[in-house]
């Protein structure tokens, strides 16, 4: 099983770059198991003549230390070659509604996927069909990045919004996530309605929009995990083998 949903990780991942990448572009690339495989496509049409003059931007340490090994030439945004901003962003995402709106920020790169997508021209999602849901923000928790010193007043207004939070713990280390910039990840999810048992357990709908807007005024907030400003397109493989591409709205 886990090898049927690395192969559809892999053929998506390289759908998305043959389909819209070329020579010449200014080029954001994601982080994440599906993402990944997009970033080595890239390498392996720039190593055999197919891509040439990339100038990548690498989302997080993840991205970087594969364009090290693939030898993607990539840059900063403030860098002379990206300052004028990307043609192109290829991600991954946690979740994605019939708006082709996302929730994105399980790896904790929100922040930097975020300045990429919407320095970016297009935009382009790579997920398998499990990602695909009615309601974003229903499933998979809303990440917010946070400085350390916010922590207590942000999560006391994120309550006040009707959000259940819950601070990120890492994994095979003690204490909590640490972003890449020293900051926090809150995982929020909105008030439960039906709490008879658990399996009655569902969220209440929000609008992603209005909130990722809201959640950004709070002070002490650096990021949330919606991306709701620029909807992409979508490329979904699905079980049976096929990838579908949903156009940006």
């Amino acid at each position: 099983m886990e090898q049927d949903s690395d192969k559809l990780k892999r053929a998506v991942g390289r759908a998305a770059v043959d389909g819209m990448v070329k020579s010449g572009m200014k080029l954001g690339l994601g982080t994440g198991s599906t993402a990944i495989h997009a970033v080595r496509r890239v390498g392996e049409l720039l190593q055999n003549g197919t891509l040439c003059d990339i100038s990548a931007f690498a989302t997080s340490f993840q991205a970087e230390i594969e364009c090290e090994k693939l030898r993607i030439p990539f840059y900063t945004l403030n860098s002379r070659e990206l300052s004028s901003g990307l043609d192109l962003t290829i991600d991954g995402a946690d979740e994605v509604d019939p708006q082709n709106r996302l929730i994105k920020g399980g790896g904790g790169a929100m922040l930097i996927e975020k300045l990429a997508a919407y320095a970016s021209s297009a935009f382009a999602i790579v997920v398998d069909e499990s990602k695909i849901v009615n309601n974003i923000g229903s499933g998979f928790p809303v990440p917010v990045e946070v400085i350390p010193a916010a922590r207590v007043q942000v999560i006391r207004r994120l309550e006040n919004i009707g959000a259940a939070v819950i601070i990120r713990e890492a994994i095979r280390k003690a204490g909590p996530v640490i972003t890449e910039h020293g900051n926090l990840i809150l995982d929020i999810r909105f008030e439960y309605q039906g709490l008879q048992n658990r399996q009655d357990l569902f969220c209440k709908p929000i609008d992603p929009c209005l909130m990722e807007a809201e959640i950004n005024q709070i002070p002490g907030v650096v990021e949330n995990g919606f991306f709701t400003q620029k909807p992409p397109v979508i490329y979904i493989a699905c079980s049976d083998g096929t990838i579908e591409t949903r156009p940006a709205p």
